[in-house]
């Protein structure tokens, strides 16, 4: 009699099937630009993260070009934020999903499922992997500081 495989099992390959169609080809750039829109987090502004507890929608008509990536702000004080300390406010990873890089692989991201630890920006790929990754967000944060400096390397080259 063969085993069934567990609930867990299933719902980690069926996200892992879902990511990888999403994961950045080679020399794609260190941050994560949807294939879409060509924007970082999706066009989402990244300070409001912090400011308003939300994503919140950026606009087109405030951009920062930082890191060969295109970002949008939701306001003028929001993107001068981002001009002072861009290093503070854009999500770890080069905004690819936390969760992702904890398993040694890039994927793209849900601007919804998101979450500041340590005054840290973290995006998964959606708010079931996010549920994943929140397992154990000490582990999975070292395993993916671990695996950046590798992926990260052959993103840029």
């Amino acid at each position: 009699m063969k085993a069934r495989p567990t609930r867990r099992a299933v719902l980690f390959a069926l996200a892992l099937a879902a990511a990888l169609p999403l994961t950045a080809p080679a020399g794609a750039g260190e941050i994560n630009e949807t294939r879409w829109s060509g924007l970082a987090i999706e066009g989402t502004d990244p300070v409001a993260y912090f400011t308003e507890g939300k994503a919140v929608e950026g606009s087109k008509k405030l951009t920062v070009y930082w890191k060969e990536a295109t970002w949008l702000f939701a306001s003028a004080e929001n993107k001068a934020k981002f001009e002072a300390e861009p290093e503070k406010y854009a999500p770890q990873f080069g905004g690819y999903c936390a969760w992702a890089m904890s398993q040694g692989y890039t994927a793209s991201i849900d601007p919804e499922a998101w979450k500041i630890v340590d005054g840290k920006l973290y995006l998964n790929y959606s708010k079931s992997v996010q549920q994943q990754w929140a397992g154990d967000i000490p582990g999975n944060i070292a395993k993916g500081e671990a695996n950046w400096p590798g992926l990260r390397k052959d993103l840029i080259n």
